[in-house]
């Protein structure tokens, strides 16, 4: 791991991964950007943004805290990276965010439980919340947060008319949360936390979860 190193780079830098490379290739909030550098190659990049979701913001530890949440929004490393590269990533950018509150989610429809998240020391919060997301006939192909950003589920109806709006489960997924202050701030801001934390999860008990979480 001598040779590695973490800087922060532009939004312009990390998009071509985000797009091209990882699993998702649609691009997220971003408010700072970080690449993990083997000497002068950037052989991965971690991403952090606001999130548009105030439900998000507030959720973690109310509304004293929402402006200072950041959500981690993109994370990868070249396959053949050394061992632990994304948790020294993860650690590295963590150091130079300028929020404390940094909250993140595991695909679960993607087979992730958020192991890098254990291995960095993350509160494991459960599941995320039940939710339905507003479809537009004809714009299937776009997030929801393009063409429904900032507006109600009436007004999205009122927009695009009624007959051709519909609603989807959004897939749930494990939530972490991290507290980037140290000694009493970060024991404050733990006290301040809205969700219960609970056991890491592991490979193959999604099932267990959502049946425990649900009941």
């Amino acid at each position: 791991m001598n040779d590695l190193s973490v800087r922060p780079i532009t939004r312009r830098s990390a998009l071509p991964f985000i797009i091209d490379r990882h699993y998702m290739h649609r691009v997220p909030p971003i408010s700072m950007a970080f690449g993990l550098f083997d000497g002068e190659k950037m052989i991965g990049i971690v991403t952090y943004g606001v999130s548009g979701s105030t439900t998000l913001r507030r959720g973690v530890c109310g509304d004293e805290f929402a402006d200072n949440v950041y959500e981690l929004t993109r994370l990868w490393t070249e396959d053949d990276a050394p061992k632990n590269a994304a948790s020294f990533l993860i650690s590295g950018s963590l150091k130079m965010v300028d929020k404390e509150i940094i909250v993140t989610f595991a695909e679960i429809e993607a087979g992730h439980v958020g192991t890098i998240y254990q291995a960095s020391n993350f509160f494991y919060c459960g599941l995320s919340s039940k939710f339905k997301d507003p479809k537009v006939k004809g714009l299937e192909h776009q997030h929801h947060t393009t063409y429904a950003h900032g507006m109600n589920m009436q007004q999205i109806r009122d927009k695009y008319g009624a007959e051709n709006v519909y609603y989807v489960d959004r897939p749930r997924k494990h939530r972490y949360v991290f507290f980037n202050a140290k000694k009493k701030r970060r024991k404050d801001l733990i006290k301040a936390l809205k969700y219960k934390v609970l056991p890491y999860p592991k490979q193959g008990e999604k099932n267990e979860l959502e049946i425990s979480l649900d009941s």
